[in-house]
């Protein structure tokens, strides 16, 4: 009994010392303040959120997890604890992400991925637009709620320009972004209802590379269903 004890316990070392097969994309970080739980890799197939990779956090906050990635896009991670995602653009290479778990998602500090710089920068100016919104709104809300007909016609005026400026940035910037994966995300998510005009214009303006990833792929499914139910 005490041998195959023995035995049983050599294996779970020589099991626990073997070092994880990493893929093409790696991403190491911290969790600050974790003290234990199971943190998962996942991204979108289809319809449904998948878990790529994980791994159990007891007694350390820092973590390794990996994929095998033939094109950029979007990955989260979540941990059993907490309902709170955090989502980041995946890319070929080493990934650094540093959270803490008291605020998980909301201020993580990523690096490694080109991606996720162009998508910060354009939701850096996308938020100030959906700020002004929400300020609008309350002020409609408010107006409505005085009887105060004419200032809540103003604000429902100036809400359509915010909505227009919004609009014509989010086409520049994807313009101008053309040989970023993250412009094809850009546009799947936040210009579905464009007019098929500037949605053809802009699958036209991405780089070969970016047309041929999983997002400019799926951009151009999109634009050529459009364009075939408007026939």
């Amino acid at each position: 009994m005490k041998k195959v004890f023995v035995v049983g316990l050599m294996l779970l070392i020589v099991a626990c010392s073997q070092e994880k097969e990493l893929g093409n994309m790696v991403i190491q970080g911290k969790i600050k303040g974790i003290k234990k739980g199971t943190l998962y890799l996942k991204k979108m197939r289809d319809t449904l959120v998948v878990s790529i990779d994980s791994i159990r956090l007891f007694g350390k906050d820092t973590f390794t997890l990996t994929d095998n990635i033939s094109s950029p896009e979007m990955y989260f991670l979540s941990l059993d604890q907490n309902q709170s995602i955090l989502s980041f653009f995946g890319e070929e290479g080493v990934i650094s992400i540093n959270d803490q778990v008291e605020k998980f998602g909301v201020s993580p500090i990523i690096k490694g991925s080109s991606n996720q710089i162009i998508l910060e920068n354009y939701k850096e100016i996308a938020g100030k637009f959906q700020a002004k919104q929400l300020d609008l709104l309350a002020a409609n809300m408010q107006a409505q709620k005085e009887k105060d007909l004419e200032t809540s016609q103003s604000l429902r005026k100036q809400a359509e320009k915010q909505n227009l400026k919004k609009y014509i940035y989010t086409i520049n910037f994807v313009l101008n972004n053309s040989d970023s994966e993250a412009a094809a995300y850009i546009t799947l998510t936040e210009l579905v209802n464009a007019n098929v005009k500037y949605l053809d214009s802009i699958n036209n303006s991405l780089t070969e590379k970016v047309q041929l990833s999983y997002y400019g792929k799926k951009l151009a499914e999109f634009v050529a269903t459009i364009k075939e139910t408007e026939k």
